[in-house]
């Protein structure tokens, strides 16, 4: 770390795990200091795997924030207007779910136009949420913002890797859902276009973040905060450690360092 903390003009921190409790809200505390930031200037952006709307509850409502990164970074808004959109093409979607269909009884979903379609219950994964249930063979004709499996099956990881075209890389979250991007949607690539957009250099940015998509944020920022309940390759790319999503570890981090 070679930032000056007194420096940071702009943070991006994840939402699941990171800053989110595990019941999914935002404390009043939570918000009131990234409230206060905002109040001295400091820009604030989520950087989440979540779609457009599932992140509406909290964006300008607890938290004012200046832009959102979803899907990992297919999803690009500043404030409410459309900065960038880096998906999967219709064909490469169309071929690719084929294939990946011929492999035992695979769960599948795509994100498409903020639209969730799965052929299985998708609230099993994520309860209460909202989907369209469809054999995945006539899906909208436009770009998909990300795959989802379900596995943690190792082999057919590796099956469904040699599928993949240059174009298409692959995470896991959550410990069970692989998700498939176009290479060019990370948090890393989004990161950099906003704060250029804003006229801020990485140098004076801050990261927080839990999972294996967050590593490259954390590295890529000034300051890279990994929460105490975050997996350990996160803790080893991060620059410091704050205390727990349940505990408002980035909080009191941002309020005992920035504030």
């Amino acid at each position: 770390m070679g930032t000056d903390i007194m420096s940071i003009k702009m943070m991006f921190t994840d939402l699941d795990g990171t800053l989110l409790r595990r019941d999914k809200t935002i404390s009043q505390y939570t918000a009131s200091v990234f409230n206060r930031c905002k109040d001295i200037g400091v820009k604030i952006v989520f950087a989440t795997a979540r779609p457009v709307r599932a992140v509406s509850k909290w964006l300008n409502i607890d938290i004012q924030s200046d832009a959102c990164i979803y899907h990992n970074g297919a999803v690009v808004k500043i404030g409410e207007e459309l900065f960038q959109e880096t998906g999967i093409d219709h064909a490469t979607v169309t071929n690719l779910l084929g294939e990946v269909k011929k492999l035992d009884n695979m769960k599948i979903a795509a994100e498409i136009n903020d639209t969730l379609y799965a052929n299985f219950d998708a609230s099993t994964i994520w309860p209460g949420v909202e989907y369209c249930v469809t054999d995945l063979c006539n899906l909208p004709e436009l770009p998909a913002d990300k795959i989802i499996i379900i596995t943690i099956d190792k082999a057919k990881i590796s099956k469904i890797e040699q599928l993949f075209d240059e174009s298409l890389y692959w995470e896991i979250s959550e410990n069970e859902v692989l998700m498939v991007m176009n290479k060019n949607a990370r948090k890393r690539n989004a990161i950099k276009e906003i704060a250029n957009h804003f006229g801020i250099t990485l140098a004076e940015t801050a990261a927080f973040g839990d999972d294996y998509n967050d590593i490259e944020m954390l590295q890529d920022c000034g300051i890279g905060v990994a929460v105490a309940n975050a997996i350990d390759e996160t803790k080893a790319a991060a620059d410091l450690i704050c205390d727990t999503n349940e505990n408002d570890g980035v909080a009191e981090w941002i309020e005992e360092n920035i504030l």
